[in-house]
């Protein structure tokens, strides 16, 4: 098993101190270092340009699939497009060893950027529902797939220090939870073999440069979407009594999902219940026949999961009763797609957690926190019964001096999916491939 020493101290003074037996794996982290910096300059950062300046939705991503495809082959894998809808899988063979999967996630989201960056999306797409959106890479995704790219040029120029095959997965659609399932129901593992272990990486806006993070256990919450159709019967704005007014009890409705997790959960167990979307009428003096709304369901196990999901729908039906609907207009609760918790196998995480402090600096990682209930659907890639070891480490996107003028009063630092979403893309993509490249070297070292 190779080893990298770099002491944190060493690294702040520019120096570096050479620790016994780990003099030659230094050096050689050292030129990764200096060899993804020289590339990005050069190829990546015009890759990392493009994918942002043209994102794609979901199970849209043909366009950015057949880039990734095109630079993965140039990089010498054996490619195959078209897996689980727009997914690509990069395969590149070295000896016995083990499998490893790494993934990253390329759509964009339906979201006008407002960054105010020069390079920002202004491109516009029509999605699945046959609507125009502007499209942005709201949560950084674009980096992810320029990181791959550095990744599999790099292991593919360096196959002397690593023996294995790795199988790249270039994913659609994670932002709706789906396409991680897409591509297992598409035979994921009966075609190109089951991994040995699987790694991916997310970057995060409140995570700064240089810092990796990962948890010994849960890393993202379960999430799940569901629609609720409130029907109504419509009548004149001037007449409500005539009527069942469906904005009314679907605005009570919103209103009594907020008592699930303060009254419903116990208050030692995290739980989120947004609703993100009303739609409902189309004039002032009109009380419609029908509201809608889209509702994100998160929680951290799978029974306040399932408790949740079913508390949702017994307040909303019976709030529909209580406002008198007939029993032929019940309100419909309708379950979409959705992902278990991610969850980092702990053996495996103690393990990467310690190469991720001895490969970039013992102050480069960071110990985790959830700060929020985001989701991954990463999971069906690792789902227990498969019995495959995952890892999934957050890189620092934002720079120590934005989050330094942020914390004294400067303008605060956009979250994910949010239109000023902006994160520091060169530090993100080079740490984020040197990384995944320290991970793949520990878990498939040379004889």
């Amino acid at each position: 098993m190779r080893r990298f020493h770099l002491a944190a101290s060493a690294l702040a003074l520019g120096s570096v101190a050479l620790l016994g037996t780990a003099q030659p794996a230094l050096a050689e982290d050292l030129a990764t270092k200096k060899a993804i910096e020289a590339e990005y300059d050069s190829s990546l950062a015009p890759l990392f340009l493009d994918f942002h300046q043209h994102p794609e939705m979901g199970f849209l991503e043909k366009r950015t699939a057949g880039i990734m495809a095109a630079e993965l082959r140039k990089a010498g894998l054996e490619v195959t497009e078209g897996v689980g809808g727009t997914g690509v899988v990069g395969m590149l063979r070295n000896g016995k060893g083990p499998l490893i999967l790494i993934r990253a996630d390329m759509d964009g989201l339906p979201v006008e950027e407002k960054s105010g960056l020069a390079y920002a999306s202004k491109d516009k797409q029509v999605g699945e529902d046959g609507k125009e959106y502007p499209v942005m890479h709201a949560c950084g995704h674009d980096t992810h797939i320029t990181a791959m790219i550095a990744t599999a040029r790099r292991l593919a120029a360096t196959r002397s220090a690593w023996r294995g095959t790795l199988m790249f997965i270039v994913q659609p659609a994670e932002e709706g939870v789906r396409g991680a399932k897409a591509m297992m129901e598409d035979g994921l593992y009966k075609r190109f073999g089951k991994p040995d272990y699987a790694l991916a990486f997310h970057v995060a806006a409140e995570l700064e440069t240089g810092k990796v993070s990962a948890s010994e256990g849960i890393q993202y919450s379960s999430s799940d979407s569901l629609d609720i159709r409130v029907p109504g019967i419509g009548t004149h704005g001037a007449a409500p009594h005539l009527g069942r007014d469906p904005v009314y009890i679907a605005s009570q409705i919103v209103t009594a999902l907020q008592s699930i997790d303060s009254r419903e959960i116990s208050p030692t167990k995290p739980v989120v219940v947004t609703v993100g979307s009303f739609h409902a009428g189309t004039k002032h003096n009109i009380i419609s026949d029908e509201a809608k709304l889209q509702v994100t369901v998160r929680a951290n196990d799978e029974e306040t999961r399932e408790q949740v999901i079913a508390t949702v729908e017994r307040i909303a039906v019976n709030i529909g009763k209580a406002h008198g609907l007939p029993d032929n207009l019940p309100v419909e609760v309708k379950r979409l797609s959705g992902t278990p918790t991610t969850n980092n196998d702990p053996a495996l995480a103690r393990r990467l957690n310690a190469v991720m402090s001895r490969e970039l600096g013992a102050a480069a990682f960071q110990p985790f926190e959830q700060k929020n209930m985001g989701a991954e659907d990463f999971t069906y890639f690792v789902a227990p019964d498969l019995g495959i070891p995952g890892y999934y480490f957050a890189v620092g996107g934002t720079t120590p001096e934005r989050l330094a003028a942020a914390k004294a009063g400067g303008p605060p630092i956009a979250g994910h999916h949010s239109p000023l979403f902006q994160i520091a893309p060169r530090e993100s993509i080079v740490l984020g491939a040197r990384a995944m490249i320290a991970a793949v070297m520990d878990l498939a070292p040379a004889k």
